[in-house]
């Protein structure tokens, strides 16, 4: 999708499409509770642990920004506009669906105190949580691109104050996975990690092998917090092992390298299968937000009436299918909800 200054990246969009694809197959294996996972899933355990999606969303975010800002000033109160034109509109379609599928007037109330909320806490529905952590981003942006203007290792800083504040955390309350996942404590390492990967791409350019073992390494990681119990097993819920106190910060890493060699080692056109992929990548806001109304019944439906999802390869395989079946309908949301309020964007940045 084009920026309000026109540029586009067609390799992002792919990276858009492949996050989305691993939030919605997340969602897909949680068929009949089952949430597959253990070390039977290698090598699909990314996607058996698809929670990490979110955080892939997060960290292209800071490298995109820190990408179509470089070398530039934000001009704040366009560029806020700008997001809210971007986010809100599907948001509050989302949002309104939400309330009249599972909310009457005796709880109506409720529902409009819990979306105020959620500008804070983590209480918006169908991912919207995600969002609003999207949104404390963006507050703080101007601060992260000054850190990290003239030495990007600054910025590394802030993963110091972020990881530090886990740790006191997890030692005061015994658990902290439900700050390092569904909050800014924890997000803020991807956006930051995606920032610095932009700011020391050369790093990552043309670097095949490297790329290949931090991609392996990231599959035996997930393989390993998969067999550990993973996002919901590991002991109790929310869990109270430690990992959760570097796990924002190898997911970002390892995400964050992975999008700076994609980036920056290949020239992705417009057209043929990598313009289709993007086309998704482009949707992949309402790919996002909306696919919680079929995901868990295309599951359950499949799995009760066409075939038996006890393994994972066969969640991924009806998931692939579920998730292209849906494609064409987020798009026509991308068309008719996202794409219209865009025309009222203003232009954000100056040169320095």
């Amino acid at each position: 999708m084009k920026a309000t200054q026109g540029e586009y990246f067609v390799g992002l969009d792919h990276v858009r499409a492949l996050a989305a694809f691993v939030v919605f197959t997340w969602h897909f294996n949680h068929v009949n509770d089952g949430h597959l996972n253990g070390p039977e899933a290698f090598p699909f355990s990314i996607l058996a642990e698809g929670h990490v999606g979110v955080a892939m969303f997060m960290t292209l975010s800071g490298y995109l920004f820190a990408k179509l800002l470089d070398g530039q000033q934000i001009r704040y109160i366009p560029f806020l506009w700008n997001r809210v034109l971007r986010l809100f509109p599907l948001l509050i379609v989302a949002f309104a669906v939400v309330g009249l599928m599972k909310h009457d007037a005796n709880s109506a109330g409720g529902y409009l105190i819990q979306l105020a909320r959620g500008f804070v806490l983590p209480s918006w529905p169908n991912g919207g949580w995600s969002i609003a952590v999207e949104l404390h981003f963006y507050l703080i942006l101007p601060l992260l691109l000054a850190i990290s203007s003239k030495r990007p290792a600054n910025i590394l800083l802030v993963l110091v104050v972020s990881m530090g504040f886990r740790i006191l955390w997890w030692w005061e309350a015994g658990t902290v996975q439900s700050f390092a996942y569904w909050t800014i404590v924890g997000g803020i390492d991807q956006f930051v990690l995606g920032i610095f990967a932009f700011k020391t791409r050369e790093w990552m350019a043309g670097r095949h092998l490297n790329a290949a073992l931090i991609g392996i390494g990231l599959l035996v990681y997930m393989w390993g917090f998969d067999s550990l119990g993973g996002f919901y097993r590991m002991g109790v819920y929310p869990s109270e092992n430690p990992i959760w106190i570097i796990h924002p910060s190898i997911i970002g890493l390892t995400f964050a390298a992975l999008i700076a060699w994609y980036d920056t080692s290949f020239k992705m056109k417009d057209k043929g299968l990598s313009g289709v992929i993007a086309k998704i990548g482009a949707c992949s806001y309402s790919i996002y937000l909306l696919h919680f109304f079929v995901v868990f019944r295309f599951a359950n439906q499949i799995n009760s009436d066409v075939i038996a999802l006890s393994s994972f390869p066969m969640v991924f395989a009806a998931s692939l299918i579920c998730f292209l079946c849906f494609v064409p309908f987020a798009f026509i949301s991308f068309r008719l909800i996202e794409l219209p309020p865009l025309r009222y964007r203003k232009h954000y940045k100056r040169t320095t």
